[in-house]
């Protein structure tokens, strides 16, 4: 926390369970990150987070790769690097 900025963490996990804490969270968010493992690409929550995130009118999401070190494809590897 800074005099002109308030950061906090709020863990949004795929289960159905947690789609209304994750709604009541979100509503209350200027950005989001995003994190999405290289190796094994986009999880089928990864959509309906994208969808929630937006219909709660989250206006920016970041994307981060993780686990790039486990990934030998090129064409990805230039993409994280940019």
């Amino acid at each position: 926390e800074t005099a002109n900025r308030h950061y906090a963490h709020v863990d949004c996990p795929g289960h159905a369970d947690y789609v209304k804490n994750m709604i009541t969270g979100a509503a209350q968010m200027d950005g989001a990150i995003l994190v999405v493992s290289a190796a094994d690409g986009p999880m089928p929550q990864t959509r309906e987070h994208i969808l929630l995130a937006r219909q709660v009118g989250v206006p920016s999401i970041v994307v981060f790769l993780n686990k790039v070190d486990q990934v030998d494809d090129a064409e990805l590897l230039e993409l994280v690097e940019l």
